[in-house]
């Protein structure tokens, strides 16, 4: 578990002969340690870039990103920590399951590339398979999960290393209402039960103001409104989170 910080972090594209862009400006923010925060704003307002960013997938042209007292990455000083340093899950909106693959392999693969003895990898990824409720079906292939089941094995191979922060984006977004509605439900029960930094990016304000203890409310690369989600719903500080929240009501 880690507390996020971001002191001025901005993301600039540089383009031949244009003016440059900007992905994320002057971005402010302290995720807790052991919070539910998700990022909410339209397409291309940043959210996706900013978990990059976290990850280590992207570089910040400009300000500090810290996990708790650990600067991983600011520019003025070149310092930029790898992501296979920064340990660090991520699950997809693709679940990017392997399909030659089954269950326990896919969630094992991290922890082979890690050297890690058989004994530890089946260990490991048995307890999380329990966490995740798929639990006796650690043989099964990958072609054979339904879509729900698929997010599951994404889920526990990000879980599996034990990170310091899980980045989660748009996860949900494949699968139908039900199934979402479930899924919402159990992510955030293992978040608890894990007592885990969870990172979450949506355009979908309902699955980002039932799960998320703050919601970080984005637009055109800067934080429109962070609170909690009722502050948020009950006070919308500018005519664009009014707008946001209400057209996606």
């Amino acid at each position: 578990m880690s507390q996020v910080t971001f002191n001025q972090v901005s993301k600039e594209y540089k383009r031949k002969k244009e003016v440059s862009s900007w992905a994320v400006k002057d971005f402010n923010l302290i995720i807790k340690d052991g919070q539910f925060v998700s990022f909410l704003g339209p397409s291309g307002c940043g959210k996706t870039t900013t978990l990059r960013m976290i990850a280590g997938l992207e570089e910040n042209t400009h300000g500090q990103i810290l996990f708790d007292q650990d600067v991983v990455s600011d520019p003025a000083s070149k310092k930029f920590l790898l992501p296979e340093k920064r340990n660090v899950g991520m699950v997809f909106q693709s679940y990017a399951v392997w399909p030659h693959m089954n269950v326990f392999d896919n969630v094992a693969y991290p922890l082979k590339l890690k050297k890690m003895t058989p004994d530890q990898i089946k260990k490991a990824v048995l307890e999380i398979l329990e966490v995740v409720e798929m639990k006796g079906l650690e043989y099964r292939k990958s072609f054979e999960l339904s879509g729900g089941q698929q997010q599951r094995v994404a889920l526990a191979r990000g879980l599996v290393m034990q990170p310091r922060i899980l980045l989660l984006d748009e996860p949900l977004s494949n699968l139908d209402a039900k199934l979402r509605e479930k899924m919402r439900k159990d992510i955030r029960e293992i978040q608890k039960r894990l007592n885990l930094t969870m990172v979450y990016v949506t355009h979908d304000q309902k699955e980002a103001f039932q799960m998320s203890d703050q919601v970080v409310v984005m637009n055109q690369g800067s934080i429109a409104q962070t609170g909690a989600p009722h502050e948020i719903i009950t006070h919308p500080v500018n005519e664009f989170v009014a707008d946001f929240i209400k057209n996606e009501t």
